[in-house]
């Protein structure tokens, strides 16, 4: 068993804040399924409902039941993961940046922002953790929900800074530029097509600087727990996903690293271990 800082029978608490059901696989699927199979409590929270998603297939879902199904696909994945609890708070897919979905009257964007943090503050002083992840300002893509969750996140950190059990850090989950130049070259040398650039130019901007990293997490050995989570979102990830395309080794190459930015509290001992120091 993982204990927190100070307190013996006090067990870790990891938190992370995502968007939309499948999120939580890509940057921090390898960290959920770690650090519970270390002992420690895993919460993730899943601001919206992917109402406005793809369909890879037709079989599995229409328009209508979109939702419906997106839960469902969520909950599998969590339990490959093994996250201790789910919470969704049930906000509408507000859709990519531009589009009518970002003014539905129950899209994300469109939630009253103090709501929302007292949402998640709720949540953060049920569970008391001493880790909480997010996405950095730029959402790691420019993606308005995954804004929103960012900054719905670090609003409830910063309610709660002053509480007697307050979290320890607040990380950002990101992927330093070096990764995802090191990225293309492996896919390409598959004969793979990148579905997006790795350059600065790139609009939005994919990556952090490399001297933004504090933290990198080694989830080789959870790796295949991660690809099968993120392949429980069968409506999202059809055979011709770009993740879906990746045979199982080169898989485990690009994602057997999970890579942080310490942002509140302190780095030291975090280089390998979000907890790590604590």
């Amino acid at each position: 068993m993982l204990y927190g800082p100070g307190v013996a029978d006090t067990p870790r608490v990891l938190l992370a804040v995502h968007a939309h059901p499948d999120d939580e696989c890509i940057t921090t699927g390898g960290i959920l399924a770690r650090y519970a199979a270390a002992g420690a409590r895993t919460i993730l929270i899943t601001c919206t409902d992917g109402a406005v998603g793809e369909i890879s297939d037709p079989s599995l879902a229409t328009p209508g039941n979109l939702v419906e199904v997106r839960a469902a696909e969520l909950d599998e994945a969590v339990r490959i993961l093994n996250v201790s609890r789910l919470v969704k708070l049930g906000y509408r897919d507000s859709g990519m940046a531009g589009t009518d979905d970002n003014q539905h009257p129950d899209s994300f964007q469109q939630a009253d922002f103090p709501t929302a943090v007292a949402r998640v503050v709720d949540i953060l002083r049920e569970e008391k953790p001493q880790i909480v992840v997010t996405y950095d300002e730029n959402g790691g893509y420019g993606h308005p929900d995954h804004i929103r969750a960012h900054q719905v996140a670090v609003a409830a950190f910063d309610a709660v800074a002053n509480e007697s059990w307050a979290p320890s850090r607040l990380f950002y989950a990101v992927v330093p530029r070096s990764a995802f130049a090191r990225f293309g070259e492996l896919v390409r040398e598959a004969g793979i097509e990148m579905p997006f650039s790795e350059t600065r130019e790139a609009q939005p901007p994919f990556g952090v600087d490399d001297d933004l990293i504090t933290t990198t997490i080694d989830v080789g050995a959870y790796v295949e727990q991660k690809r099968n989570a993120l392949t429980a979102h069968r409506t999202q990830m059809g055979p011709e996903m770009f993740f879906m395309r990746l045979p199982p080794a080169l898989f485990g190459q690009v994602f057997g690293q999970e890579f942080f930015q310490v942002v509140k509290g302190s780095a030291k001992g975090a280089s390998t271990d979000l907890f790590g120091g604590l």
